[in-house]
């Protein structure tokens, strides 16, 4: 290698690390003209060029860069003896995958192991280009050849770990586990093994297998000495018999494990699952885990009689009782946790032993209630109980308080477990919110008092108190997303999304928390703070997955193959979100919706999307795809439990507080079925738009151009697969448009996919104008297909308009479905009606035409005129409506809202009492501090807040109709010349 001779790409060291270092420290002019002298003496290195390139990707010249990485590239297949290079490709494949082009670095590293198949160094790139790509099939193959050159044992276990990869996260049948196991099997006569890792990867391999047997035996084998750690090995044979089924044999080796380590609570777990015979307590052990995991376990009991549960309990009990007393520490915890769990599993079992547990907690909490971990040990164990015997278990904890430890530090922890119990069971959150900001202050002074306590603690260790801090943020924090739901009650958007953004939500919380905002900026006319919104989540989601594909080879090199599977299957679990998945079908549905009003500049966006051909692609792959849901719901607001549901504005069916199953088949089916209608209309907006540019009846032509018969045909292959998407066949469902169009069915017949139904209508017409069966479908009763869409969208949009009473008084109501209505069926109406007129327009060279083409051109000039008069007279209403919401005087909203939260029961009461406490505040009793701030908080400061916030969403939408009007009239001119 030439870098080995103090060479750089060919080039001497010296002359390149002037360059890095200017990279390094962001100097990237200073860089690029080192880089420029350093061509001029040679201008055939490939190496230096792919430094430009590096330098032009960092200065944002994305296209410059790519074009120099090929220059590069080329080089390097002139002049093969460059090859051997590792450092060029390395650094080309730094720019290639930047630029989303890693195809093309791979290309290199493929030709150059082509050239060069003993150079393992090149084949470890290659591999890592593999990697990159999640090319399981192809890394196995790398990693075999890399194996056969140099017998290594962690090439071996690289191809091993692909092969697992096929299976779990690839379309690899199980058969493939054997080859797996028969190249392990191969290496181990020949060679033995001499990493743990490696013999743990060979019980993995077994027990996917369900080999239980064979990975015993090398367990108590020669192999089984790799293993130093006696409890480690242990723990790997408890597991194996257990699987095997011999339940009395492995409760046998965990009870060891406990008198060895007797703070394993993993290890007691699986003793009760043994005694038990739940096979609950490893089936849950799938490398798929939640983003948020149950903080309960999982365990099954039905099928115990009640003498074997009595006697599997005693035997517990017993044992229990013997870890407790040969205990020498007074800090273990997991004997006592483990009388929590066998009084738990009692609960489950026979439903009345609710307060042998709640004594239990008790006594838990007089020896460990002064530890930070109190809250989360006993949280799976309050979650088997009523809330009538939380509130009791809490209220007896409350009367303990009197009765602190004298030590100051035990104190200061036990008032700390006691505030954080409150807000583990909820009892915080029902506080009114001036309590909660009150309890927020108290425990920040409680911080700042007990901070004389960690003066002498090493800097290093945690200050006592410190999770004082934490409550605080997360009665605030919550205080915001109540405000933020509320927000979006009141149709405050622009205040809603304040609140997110003060949330300063990053990194994987962009994926688990943006449900608290995404769903109604998604139906809301705000597109400019929509856009940053799904550009930022969209952004996380890409870094993450690069970056990925960065740690797994990190994995590999550091032969922690358990990691290489996590990270993949954790990619695998966000790339499979669904809502990563709607945001990847809204970001380029919100573009086409900010440029309907300009053709042209539809038609260039349209080209970026690749005419919509790579959402067919996931239109058509979403049906076999298994859904994720990441979100984190038990944030939310009780009364809006997961984004379907407001029982604010809908009917109230009885929750439970942070309900644990939210993620109903019903719910999955629903997304699944929204992405695949969603991911077909850029490419249907594209065919329409083209069926519109080129008009033809008859075999006639306009402006001298022939229509392509394959857009009709594909445009007719959608509309029937949108049809069926609804549960109609093509026919049956022009039946139901023209039907509701005639007014012989009404509305309703819609359901809730209104949206969906109206943009089809609006396809079948632009569909119609290039078809010679359109008028066929749906037999004589099809009247045209303008009068269709027309006459649906000007019922529809004026109906919902006169239905919409003022905005302060009926928040969100039907806003959202009208904003929805003009930014998509009736934008891509406009759409057609763009391309239409600008075929009627003169255009260079026409053919002549017949006395047929110009009777078609007249009826169609007509019907495009009529619709084009419609709409404009549908956004005039709609825009007056704005306006006319926007021009009431804002002290009439504020005192509408304010008299509707007064006459609202107990929320009114609420109002009054907080509103009668502000106005004359009694300072004797509250001091300075708390009555100057009830004396700043007014109820009309607070009303004028939302109607600001009503207003700015009104006045976005009215300009989208604006815009939408302007955009008509210049259409209307046009044709007029026609």
């Amino acid at each position: 290698m030439a870098s080995k001779l103090g060479l750089a790409g060919g080039i001497p060291e010296r002359r390149v690390r002037p360059i890095w270092d200017a990279i390094d420290s962001r100097q990237f002019k200073n860089a690029l003209k080192l880089t420029t002298t350093l061509l001029s003496k040679h201008p055939h290195s490939p190496y230096a060029l792919a430094l430009k390139a590096l330098i032009l990707e960092r200065m944002g010249k994305p296209d410059e860069a790519l074009s120099v990485c090929l220059n590069a590239k080329e080089l390097l297949y002139k002049n093969e003896s460059l090859l051997m290079d590792d450092l060029t490709l390395s650094t080309l494949q730094i720019v290639f995958q930047r630029l989303d082009h890693l195809e093309l670095a791979t290309s290199c590293y493929e030709h150059a192991c082509g050239k060069f198949p003993n150079n393992l160094e090149l084949m470890m790139g290659l591999f890592n280009c593999y990697v990159r790509e999640y090319s399981f099939v192809k890394q196995q193959q790398t990693a075999i050849k890399m194996y056969k050159l140099v017998g290594e044992e962690r090439f071996l276990l690289w191809a091993v770990c692909s092969i697992q990869l096929q299976v779990l996260c690839g379309n690899g049948g199980e058969k493939l586990l054997l080859l797996a196991e028969g190249l392990l099997k191969k290496h181990v006569a020949s060679h033995g093994l001499h990493e743990p890792e490696a013999l743990i990867v060979y019980f993995s391999i077994l027990e996917q297998q369900a080999k239980y047997g064979d990975a015993l035996d090398i367990l108590g084998g020669k192999l089984g000495s790799l293993l130093m750690i006696e409890v480690d090995k242990l723990r790997i044979q408890g597991k194996l018999l257990a699987r095997a089924g011999d339940y009395a044999a492995a409760a046998n080796v965990y009870q060891k494990i406990l008198e060895l380590c007797g703070d394993d609570w993993e290890a007691f777990l699986h003793y009760l699952g043994c005694l038990f015979e739940d096979e609950s307590s490893w089936a849950s052990e799938t490398i798929n885990t939640p983003i948020n995991p149950p903080k309960y376990v999982e365990c099954k009991l039905t099928h115990l009689t009640d003498e074997v549960f009595d006697s599997c309990v005693e035997n517990a009990s017993a044992f229990v009782q013997k870890l407790q007393a040969e205990a020498s520490n007074d800090s273990l915890r997991n004997p006592y946790l483990s009388h929590l769990e066998i009084e738990r599993r009692k609960c489950l079992f026979r439903k009345n032993n609710d307060d042998n547990l709640v004594e239990a907690l008790l006594q838990y909490y007089s020896r460990f209630g002064h530890l930070a971990c109190f809250t989360s040990d006993v949280e799976a164990f309050l979650q088997v109980l009523p809330p009538e015997k939380k509130m009791e278990f809490l209220d007896k904890l409350m009367k303990n308080s009197n009765s602190l430890s004298v030590v100051p530090t035990r104190a200061l922890g036990q008032s700390i477990t006691l505030l954080k119990t409150q807000e583990l069971i909820g009892n915080m959150f029902n506080l009114p919110v001036a309590e909660l900001e009150g309890s927020a202050v108290q425990m920040a002074e409680l911080y700042c008092k007990n901070l004389p306590l960690s003066k002498d603690l090493d800097p290093q260790e945690s200050m006592h108190g410190e999770e004082l801090l934490s409550i605080v943020c997360n009665v605030l924090v919550q205080y915001k997303i109540l405000l933020l739901h509320l927000y979006s009650y009141f149709g405050a958007l622009p205040l809603a999304y304040e609140r997110y953004k003060s949330l300063d939500v990053k990194n994987i919380l962009m994926e688990t928390a943006s449900h608290h905002i995404l769903p109604q900026m998604l139906a809301s006319p705000l597109w400019a703070d929509l856009s940053n919104l799904l550009k930022d989540y969209l952004k996380f989601m890409d870094d993450h997955f690069r970056e990925s594909a960065d740690l797994t080879f990190l994995a590999y090199r550091h032969r922690n193959y358990f990691k290489v599977i996590e990270f993949v299957q954790f990619k695998e679990r966000l790339q499979h979100s669904n809502q990563y998945l709607v945001a990847r079908v809204e970001a380029p549905i919100l573009q086409l919706k900010q440029s309907a009003d300009n053709i042209e500049q539809e038609e260039s966006i349209l080209e970026s999307l690749k005419c919509g051909a790579d959402f067919i692609e996931l239109s058509n792959e979403i049906g076999s795809k298994s859904l994720t849901f990441n979100e984190d719901f038990q944030s939310r607001p009780w009364w809006t439990p997961t984004t379907e549901k407001n029982y604010l504005l809908g009917p109230f069916e009885g929750i439970s507080y942070c309900p644990k199953e939210n993620l109903t088949k019903e719910r999955e089916e629903n997304v699944r079925g929204f992405i695949e209608r969603k991911s077909l209309l850029p490419r249907m907006i594209y065919l329409s738009i083209q069926s519109a540019s080129v008009l033809y009846k008859d075999n006639s032509e306009i402006n001298g151009s022939l229509a392509d018969p394959k857009i009709s045909t594909e445009l007719k292959a959608l509309l029937e697969r949108y049809a069926k998407m609804m549960g109609f066949s093509l026919n049956d469902a022009i039946d139901v448009v023209v039907g509701v169009s005639r007014g012989l069915k009404p509305y309703e017949v819609f359901g809730s996919d209104v949206i969906d139904w109206l943009n089809f209508a609006v396809f079948f017409n632009a569909w119609s104008l290039n078809s010679h069966d359109s008028g066929q479908q749906g037999g004589e009763r099809t009247p045209g297909s303008w009068h269709v869409v027309n006459s649906l969208l000007e019922n529809y949009i004026l109906g919902k308009l006169r239905s919409i009473g003022p905005l302060i008084q009926s928040p969100q109501g039907d806003l959202p479905i009208l904003v929805k209505l003009v930014t998509e069926p009736l934008a891509w109406h406009g759409l057609v009606i763009q391309a239409c007129v600008r075929t009627f327009l003169p255009s260079g060279k026409k053919k002549k035409k017949s006395g047929s083409t110009d009777q078609s051109i007249s009826l169609l000039s007509n019907a495009v005129r009529d619709a084009i008069q419609g709409l404009c007279s549908v956004l005039e209403e709609v825009a007056k409506w704005s306006q006319d919401q926007i021009k009431i005087p804002e002290d009439n909203k504020i005192d509408l809202l304010v008299s509707s939260l007064k006459r609202n029961g107990g929320a009114g009461k609420v109002f009054n009492i907080l509103e009668t406490l502000a106005s004359s505040p009694n300072e004797t009793q509250l001091g300075d501090r708390i009555s100057q701030a009830l004396r700043s908080w007014s109820p009309v400061d607070v009303g004028r807040k939302i109607v600001t916030g009503q207003c700015r969403v009104l006045s976005e939408f009215w300009r989208i109709c604006e815009s939408k009007i302007k955009s008509l009239k210049t259409l209307k001119q046009q044709i007029a010349q026609v």
